[in-house]
Formats: C-alpha cells, sequence, structure tokens
C-alpha cells in the first residue's frame, strides 16, 4: 500500500496548526540508520486509509520526494471529537530484520461449529488482535481463526491458531484464550423446562 509524503521544516504547535488548516497531517518518520525526518500526509487520505485494516497491519511504501522506503504504522492521534487525524509516526523496516506487530484476528466457521449449531451458544471473541513476530515480508494482514469444531464449554488458545509459515505469536509465556463457547443462560432454563415437561407429563 502506497503513502505519499512531503518533508517538512517547521516545526512546532503553531507550524503543526496551520498545516492542519491547510488540509495536512504533521508526521514523522524513523527508525534504521537514517535520522528522524518531519513529515506531512494529505490528511484526507491519511483519514480513509486509517479506516482500513490493512493500513494497520501491513508492510507501507512511503514516498517521500519520489524516493520510497517501506515502513510500519506505529502510531497516530485524532482529535477527541472532530474528524481530524493529528499526528502520525511510522517506522522504517529492515527486509531481514524481524518486526513486533498486532495483527486483526478474523473468527470464521461459527455457524458451522457443535456449539451453535446443536446447542445454540454464543461465541465470545476474547482476544481481537494478536501480537506476532516475524520478517517485514512475511507479516499477515490478519490471522484467521477456525472456529468449526469449537463445543460448549471448550476455548480455543493461541497454540491452537494456523500461523503462517514464518510467522510467531507473541504471548509472553502464557497460552492465551482467543474465543469461547457458553450457552446463554436463559437459553439454558428453557432447554431445562422442556426436557421436564414431557416427564412431568409421564407422571400424571
Amino acid at each position: 500500500m502506497k503513502v505519499v509524503a512531503f518533508k517538512r521544516t517547521l516545526q512546532g504547535t503553531g507550524a503543526s496548526r496551520r498545516l492542519r488548516i491547510a488540509g495536512q497531517t504533521p508526521g514523522i518518520v524513523y527508525g534504521g540508520t537514517e535520522a528522524p525526518v518531519a513529515i506531512s500526509l494529505d490528511h484526507n487520505a491519511l483519514y480513509h486509509a486509517l479506516k482500513k485494516e490493512v493500513f494497520h497491519s501491513s508492510i507501507l511504501d512511503l514516498e517521500i520526494e519520489g524516493v520510497t522506503q517501506q515502513v510500519l504504522l506505529r502510531d497516530f492521534q485524532v482529535h477527541a471529537y472532530k474528524q481530524l487525524v493529528l499526528h502520525a509516526d511510522f517506522q522504517r523496516v529492515d527486509a531481514n530484520q524481524k518486526v513486533h506487530m498486532k495483527v486483526a484476528l478474523h473468527f470464521v466457521n461459527a455457524d458451522v461449529s457443535p456449539a451453535v449449531k446443536l446447542h445454540g451458544a454464543t461465541i465470545s471473541h476474547v482476544m481481537a488482535e494478536l501480537e506476532v513476530s516475524c520478517l517485514p515480508g512475511a507479516l499477515p494482514e490478519f490471522v484467521a481463526v477456525d472456529l468449526a469444531n469449537i463445543d460448549v464449554g471448550h476455548s480455543i488458545h493461541v497454540a491452537d491458531l494456523v500461523l503462517p509459515a514464518g510467522v510467531t505469536a507473541i504471548t509472553h509465556g502464557s497460552n492465551l484464550t482467543v474465543a469461547t463457547a457458553s450457552v446463554p443462560a436463559g437459553h439454558v432454563a428453557a432447554e431445562a423446562v422442556a426436557a421436564a415437561a414431557p416427564a412431568a407429563e409421564a407422571k400424571k
């Protein structure tokens, strides 16, 4: 995904305010062997890019004055109540050095799982994203969580996930829970009443 930016020489609160008034967002590029570079980006293009999941978890081609470098979006700030991006931080990446990134989890096949099909269970998504380590070229846009075999009372943990080649989950030593399946209390009560009805009828 390509991002076009421009070098900026004026810095400080006043300069940043003038940039935003002009429809630009101030930012910075850092990392690697080069010095940090202050940049500005088209606000509307950045605002719409930030709505795309891929923008947050992919290697970006950042072009500055005709020179392209690979970066990751590391941070951004938005206004408390206005649709305004205040600042964006990008980190240069080396194709031969691993990066740590959080990628989104996509939950699939819940509708065909025994928990949902047979028991009307609810699948709770305990995690929404997963921190991974990999070379930049192997960074996945997302990680799929296959719920096809989950049953009531069972959980899926990070160790159960099928990660792309070269990608390692970072869990700081614990096998974190990703999703659980449970039957809603009201549903359990209704099933109990339905099951008790034939027994009560037989006693009459």
